[in-house]
């Protein structure tokens, strides 16, 4: 029997603290980015800065900036440089949080949509609605909100958004466009980013992109920009209304970052919508983040954080999911997944389905 480590219970008991105290390590953290301390120590180098230097970088008060910088050694942003214990210098993780994209999204978007609301997590645990969606109005989901949010709210909910799928599209696009589909349904295809990026790749396809009606207008303001009006369209729809039949006749049908917004009964039903919408030869492909299918601890961390965002604010019922939860989704809705590819992007899951009755026999994923 395996001897425990003699600091192992002193560790865990660090672990511990640390999670009772980050949300303030959280927001020193960002006031560190936010107000030049981190950018002011990274231009020091390895020989650091006293809190007075980066006061007056900053133009912080010495108080201020002594806080901060003693705080972050327990925290991990910085660290004393030298013997003497007035110079502070940035360490690797205060690097990455001042330099690092992904990092930086990340942060804003939990501080900007998440912070507030999640104190209401466990409300929205025990009703499964999106109790913290209140600090923004009486919604029912964020999806009929987003319109109306507040302008930075906004701007960091959509780079969120288009972080993970933006470093997916360009990977995702060859694939799809491999059979030459001539018309592509884009089923929540919100600002329409996906669809003017279609019409990019190839000057044949028509796209008509499936939303909320305020989605929509995001969409027709993109699309307007990029010239596209008479080859992307709009058609408004309830996707939580399983009453409402998605449009046929189309080649492909695309669904990006989109299951993950709904509850497992809920995914069932809009697949078996798309099911019925198929002709024999379409086909439905799923891109999306499981949780499953990463290589990395930081890729997976990232995904379980945001997993909460969708129970507290987004709609109550939905989550991060696992290849293993949507492909179950798949096969009862009459589907099948004929091919799969891992890793697009960032975290990404690309699958091509048929109708299980339309697949060639004996066809694997692979």
């Amino acid at each position: 029997m395996n001897e425990p480590a003699p600091n192992s219970t002193l560790d865990a008991m660090l672990a511990a603290q640390r999670i009772a105290f980050a949300p303030v390590m959280f927001q020193v953290a960002r006031v560190m980015r936010n107000r030049g301390v981190l950018r002011s120590l990274q231009r020091a180098g390895r020989h650091g800065k006293t809190a007075a230097d980066v006061a007056n970088d900053t133009g912080l008060s010495t108080y201020a900036t002594k806080t901060l910088l003693e705080a972050s050694l327990s925290f991990g942003l910085v660290e004393h440089a030298g013997e003497g214990r007035e110079q502070y210098r940035i360490t690797r993780t205060g690097l990455i949080i001042e330099n690092d994209r992904m990092t930086r999204i990340n942060m804003d978007f939990i501080h900007d949509v998440c912070y507030e609301g999640m104190r209401f997590l466990d409300e929205a645990i025990e009703g499964g609605k999106p109790a913290g969606l209140k600090v923004f109005g009486e919604w029912p989901t964020v999806y009929e909100a987003l319109a109306t949010l507040p302008p930075k709210v906004r701007e960091s909910w959509f780079a969120f958004d288009h972080l993970y799928s933006d470093s997916a599209f360009p990977v995702a696009l060859p694939l799809v466009f491999e059979r030459r589909p001539r018309r592509l349904l884009d089923i929540g295809g919100n600002t329409g980013r996906w669809a003017i990026q279609c019409c990019a790749h190839d000057p044949d396809v028509h796209v008509t992109v499936l939303d909320l009606p305020g989605q929509l207008e995001d969409a027709r303001e993109n699309v307007t920009r990029h010239g596209l009006l008479g080859r992307i369209t709009g058609t408004p729809i309830d996707l939580l209304d399983h009453t409402q039949a998605f449009p046929t006749g189309y080649d492909a049908l695309w669904m990006s970052q989109f299951l993950v917004c709904f509850s497992e009964a809920d995914i069932l039903q809009i697949l078996r919508r798309a099911h019925a919408a198929m002709a024999d030869d379409a086909v439905l492909w799923i891109l999306d983040t499981f949780w499953d299918r990463q290589t990395n601890g930081v890729a997976v961390h990232c995904l379980h954080g945001s997993s909460l965002y969708f129970t507290c604010l987004a709609n109550g019922n939905s989550r991060m999911y696992s290849a293993a939860d949507i492909k179950r989704c798949i096969e009862e809705a009459g589907l099948v997944v004929e091919a799969e590819r891992d890793h697009l992007g960032l975290a990404h899951t690309l699958l091509r389905c048929r109708k299980r009755e339309a697949a060639a026999p004996g066809r694997r994923a692979g």
